[in-house]
């Protein structure tokens, strides 16, 4: 039995949510998502509350019942407060900038890294050193952090390259003599 699942889930004030057939749509000050939940769940939308329940006790249905709520409730919290992920810049000659709307990224190779912002997700850099990721899709900031982390993950020894805001990096001892 699912833990999450059998929670239903508030709709906050100032967001509209509707339940059709599979779909679930929320509308908020942020703006607009949409989620199809899969055959095996079943969707109810009853008295501002959102109920998700599989539609049998098969091992399929009841595996995709709680991560069926986590998207909504996912949905929901996006299109109220947004989501966001902050990644720092750590070595010498390091740093990034805004370039238009593309991050301008200068990671020790013989040529600056230029990563084009996809539609839905804002890029901020605060400090040459800081980037700020956010939007609406949990998914999508999510992908877009990962994708400039992944252009030179932080290496064990001097931590240098992009880490997460709080990831902690474990060190290794370089060579003794």
């Amino acid at each position: 039995m699912s833990r999450i699942g059998k929670r239903p889930v508030s709709v906050p004030q100032g967001v509209t949510a509707t339940v059709d057939g599979q779909t679930v749509t929320a509308k908020g000050p942020k703006g607009e998502l949409k989620f199809v939940v899969n055959d095996e769940v079943l969707v109810k939308l009853e008295d501002g509350h959102i109920k998700v329940d599989p539609r049998d006790q098969s091992k399929a249905a009841r595996s995709k019942w709680g991560m069926s709520r986590t998207q909504i409730v996912n949905i929901l919290t996006g299109v109220t407060n947004g989501f966001e992920k902050r990644l720092e810049i750590n070595g010498v000659g390091y740093r990034a900038t805004m370039q238009g709307k593309n991050l301008q990224l200068a990671l020790g190779f013989s040529h600056d890294v230029v990563y084009e912002t996809p539609q839905g997700v804002t890029i901020a850099v605060p400090k040459p050193t800081e980037i700020v990721v956010s939007g609406i899709d949990k998914q999508a900031v999510g992908q877009v952090a990962a994708e400039i982390r992944e252009y030179r993950e932080p290496e064990p020894y001097k931590g240098k390259g992009v880490k997460y805001a709080g990831e902690r990096i474990v060190r290794k001892e370089g060579k003794k003599k």
